[in-house]
């Protein structure tokens, strides 16, 4: 192991001397043999930024070269764990050194003395190479765990073993002498390798009817919710992860208040899976590096999700990644890159944080993988613009990365409009792909409806300057007609109160329902409007209140009828 000494201490970075070194290497810090990694070469030294908190550390303290790069430890044991931004869990680190985690500890990722059940897919004589599935666990009781042969391993399989094993037991052995036990590694920052990478063509359902219907992303799609602080971003986060139609979810608690954390931490091991009833923590991995946790392990973070998340996508399964939020990630690069003394770019940003949200991004994807089976990484990136401004460079690199943009508006949070996604800023450049999927297996009218509710609520936005003015008395009768519509499409259908039991999830089918009866009283209330009605007796008829209420309903269908049934009768149409 190559030993070297430190020479300067700047806060996370440490610069050392006589070491040998490649970049990304991980290397030991001092006495304590803190965690770092070499993020820069300069002459004879060597800059490395150091995960854990670097006071005490002096020149002349010993520095020691693992040689390897950051790596994730990828098998059985991930899920349900909570672990901090460089895969050392959380609750063994507690264990440990009590409520706060003192400095060099280390804890290996996957616990080493559980045993799991393992059930050999493939026998002797076969051969495999890498992404190969070599047998199954039974990890939780929603996700099965395949054990799959490392990408860069192939041989003939001249021993293979069943039964339990810990994750360091030897399963199999090849030809060349290589034992596969049921875990391996895999550096961070390099994406794992797949077959091909396959159009997005399905939607990734969240049953929150904004996003879905007006908004849609695709399985494998990127989607970014920038919203100045408080307007919902870490709910919508929530709900996404809760309700979304994925096989495992991967939560990157980046940057965040510690509160927001706990809460996370508290509700998601007490939530119930809507599809299997089980708790959903079964099929989440938590990373949490909170706000008071160190900086630069705040970066490796998302590479350390974005890996897991590639690894459960290489089974087969459909991953929900979600980082809350990018902005935090993005300041971390920042404070590492001054204490790098590199040339700053647009509001001190480093110049490469644009290729670096892109790196990220473009690890999503529904890909065809070594093995043949289809699997998806969804990333959806919360971004916390300061003040709201999304002209901000992290708003504006995250943009021209992704394909649907969720926009989170303070003033519709102030108005107590939730989710308070502005539906005039936001989209989705998906819309247009997944028409044919919803059209198909939702209503051959679904594309039709959506395009009616966009052009309603437009027409609303235009008409809201001359009602700002001079009052929407002023207006043509069918206009204020339009006004009352949108209002139908803003609070029935728009708005969605995460915390209700029935209204929290939104199936398509009642999605479709909701909109298609709105449609049907607009109908209704144009011909009243021609046969003669009062402008105020149609906006005010009976009826109004009771059909509103009726997405709160178990059989919504009913009260739903029985509302339109009731208006119908008032205004004699």
């Amino acid at each position: 192991m190559e030993v070297g000494e430190v020479y300067r201490v700047s806060g996370p970075l440490v610069v050392a001397e006589g070491l040998k070194a490649r970049m990304y290497d991980v290397c030991r810090v001092g006495e304590e043999r803190l965690m770092g990694e070499v993020v820069g070469l300069v002459g004879n030294r060597v800059l490395i930024q150091v995960y854990e908190d670097t006071s005490g550390i002096k020149p002349g303290d010993k520095v020691e070269n693992t040689g390897m790069p950051l790596s994730v430890e990828l098998g059985p044991g991930l899920l349900k764990s909570i672990y901090d931004g460089v895969q050392r869990p959380l609750p063994a680190l507690k264990e440990a050194s009590g409520d706060f985690i003192g400095r060099g500890i280390d804890a290996p990722a996957l616990d080493r003395k559980k045993q799991w059940e393992f059930n050999p897919v493939v026998k002797k004589g076969d051969k495999v190479s890498g992404g190969d599935i070599l047998g199954t666990v039974q990890e939780t009781e929603l996700i099965e765990h395949k054990i799959l042969v490392p990408p860069n391993v192939e041989g003939v399989i001249t021993e293979i073993y069943e039964g339990k094993f810990t994750v360091e037991e030897t399963v199999a052995v090849l030809d060349n002498g290589v034992e596969l036990k049921l875990y391996h590694k895999w550096p961070v920052r390099q994406p794992r390798p797949y077959r091909e990478k396959l159009p997005p063509q399905i939607p990734l359902i969240t049953g929150q009817r904004i996003l879905d219907t007006l908004f849609p992303v695709a399985k494998g799609g990127t989607a970014a919710i920038p919203g100045p602080f408080g307007s919902g971003k870490t709910v919508t986060q929530h709900q996404l992860a809760k309700w979304s139609d994925t096989h495992v979810v991967v939560y990157i608690g980046c940057g965040e208040r510690g509160n927001e954390m706990t809460e996370v931490l508290e509700e998601f091991p007490e939530l119930e899976d809507p599809r299997t009833g089980k708790p959903l923590m079964e099929r989440t991995v938590l990373i949490a590096n909170t706000s008071n946790m160190p900086v630069a392990a705040r970066e490796a973070s998302v590479y350390t999700g974005i890996t897991i998340a590639e690894y459960f996508r290489d089974m087969g399964y459909d991953v929900g990644l979600m980082a809350d939020s990018t902005s935090r990630w993005a300041e971390a690069m920042r404070e590492i890159s001054g204490r790098l003394e590199e040339m700053p770019g647009e509001e001190g940003y480093p110049a490469y944080l644009a290729s670096r949200l892109a790196e990220f991004y473009e690890r999503a994807g529904r890909v065809r993988t070594l093995n043949g089976n289809i699997g998806s990484v969804t990333i959806i990136g919360a971004v916390s613009p300061p003040g709201g401004d999304f002209s901000e460079p992290v708003t504006q690199n995250t943009l021209r990365i992704v394909k649907v943009f969720w926009a989170l508006d303070a003033k519709l949070a102030a108005r107590r409009h939730f989710p308070a996604i502005n539906w005039l800023q936001s989209y989705s450049l998906y819309a247009d792909t997944l028409a044919e999927w919803f059209n198909k297996n939702v209503a051959e009218d679904w594309s039709e409806l959506r395009r009616w509710a966009m052009e309603v609520l437009q027409e609303e936005a235009n008409l809201q300057e001359i009602v700002q003015l001079v009052g929407s008395d002023a207006l043509p009768e069918s206009q204020r007609i339009l006004l009352e519509v949108a209002r139908l499409i803003r609070e029935v259908y728009l708005q969605q109160y995460a915390y209700h039991p029935v209204d929290t999830y939104c199936d398509l089918k009642k999605q479709y329902d909701l909109l298609k009866a709105i449609k049907q009283v607009a109908d209704m209330f144009y011909k009243a409007l021609e046969a003669g009605k009062l402008v105020e007796e149609i906006i005010n008829v009976p009826g109004k209140d009771e059909f509103a209420r009726a997405k709160f309903e178990e059989n919504y269908k009913e009260a739903l009828e029985a509302a339109m049934k009731k208006m119908k009768e008032a205004l004699g149409v």
